[in-house]
């Protein structure tokens, strides 16, 4: 099944969390383990994304992760349509690279 591009969503969600105790640490492997067990993958160190096949399924995602917030640090949720995802200019090292595959690909139960 294909999702069309002009409904999809894609949700980020940015973080940055404290680290300095054992316990900072706890929080974070947590909220990571969640948003990983969401499906969201893992696009550079404090950046996840998921592709979403409704603005309405990007909200609920949204409000899950909100739910699972760690009690200190900053998080960010944005949501952008599969159009916008694609016009993503990516680099490494000065190199030009591909965009996250399409949201075309993705299962839906």
């Amino acid at each position: 099944m294909s999702i069309a591009p002009f409904r999809t969503m894609w949700t980020f969600v940015m973080f940055d969390l404290p680290v300095k105790s054992k316990q900072d640490r706890r929080e974070y492997t947590k909220f990571r383990q969640k948003l990983l067990k969401l499906g969201l993958v893992q696009l550079q160190y404090s950046i996840y994304a998921k592709a979403m096949p409704s603005e309405d399924a990007g909200e609920h995602l949204a409000s899950i992760v909100h739910m699972a917030l760690p009690p200190r640090g900053d998080v960010r949720i944005l949501k952008i349509t599969d159009r916008q995802f694609g016009k993503m200019e990516v680099y490494s090292s000065r190199k030009s690279q591909t965009v996250e595959d399409d949201a075309e690909q993705i299962s839906l139960f």
